[in-house]
């Protein structure tokens, strides 16, 4: 049995997390897809610090952290959204008032954090540090 890189096993693990958010959006559970963007960022960021420096990554969920230290090759657009999206999941995973969040993640912005999310992601996969 070969183990797979762990830059790798994140990277599966973030494409699982992006899949899972698309379905929570046809579930209309806007929220929870919200929160699987920030997780499939988070993983593939790990996986790109990991290939990067040959260790672990910290365990965080800091987004802005996790780019210092992965150093992508990303446009102000991607680390923007990046930061809009770190902010976004402490919301997310701690909503003071449902009613409040529901009506900030509605659907139409959770389709723009799925597809950022996807094209941060692809970006990163690109990276030429990342094992083909």
């Amino acid at each position: 049995m070969s183990k797979i890189p762990p830059e790798q096993e994140w990277f599966l693990q973030a494409d699982y997390d992006l899949h899972t958010a698309k379905a929570m959006l046809r579930s209309k559970r806007y929220i929870y897809a919200v929160f699987l963007c920030h997780l499939a960022l988070e993983k593939a960021l790990k996986g790109l610090v990991a290939a990067s420096t040959g260790e672990p990554p910290p365990r965080t969920h800091n987004l802005i952290l996790l780019v210092k230290l992965a150093k992508p090759n990303l446009n102000h657009e991607q680390l923007t959204f990046l930061a809009t999206l770190n902010t976004a999941s402490i919301a997310t995973r701690y909503p003071q008032e449902l009613a409040q969040a529901l009506k900030q993640y509605d659907r139409k912005m959770t389709k723009s954090y799925i597809k950022s999310t996807e094209e941060v992601i692809k970006c990163l996969r690109q990276d030429p540090r990342l094992k083909q």
